[in-house]
């Protein structure tokens, strides 16, 4: 019995760290508050998770995660992610998903903008995220 529920713990620790965890706004640090505020004022309504030791402030849209921004503990800026209209994709992306997940429809796309200024996309197939370049030239899934 010991066994299994060390086994148990390991893997909720393990892929717990993997996902999106929601967060309270009150266990958001102020630092990542105030980044959000500065960067993005327009954000309303925001709810937080903690995404791969960041946290991401979710608003907009009617889901309330049109915007996905993330930030570092200490508040800097990694990134933002915002879902566009399957219209938006570069040529290529459509091209890609045709030839390559047999004709599955995207369900969903976003740009996403580095604190570099560097543009990717993301095209959701099958419940997976597709990436590509600011061309439309495939990465990777995830």
């Amino acid at each position: 019995m010991k066994k299994h529920l060390l086994i148990v713990a390991f893997t909720a620790i393990v892929f717990g760290s993997c996902y999106a965890q929601d967060v309270k706004t009150l266990d958001v640090p102020t630092v990542v508050k105030s980044a959000l505020i500065k960067k993005f004022p327009e954000a309303a309504k925001v709810s937080w998770e903690k995404e791969n030791g960041n946290y991401e402030a979710n608003w907009g849209g009617k889901s309330g995660e049109d915007n996905a921004a993330q930030f570092t503990l200490a508040g800097v800026f990694v990134e933002i992610e915002r879902v566009i209209p399957l219209s938006n994709l570069p040529s290529s992306v459509k091209t890609y998903e045709k030839e390559h997940e047999n004709g599955a429809a995207i369900k969903e796309a976003a740009s996403i903008t580095d604190a570099n200024g560097k543009i990717t996309y993301e095209a959701e197939v099958k419940g997976r995220d597709l990436i590509f370049d600011d061309s439309g030239k495939f990465i990777k899934a995830n």
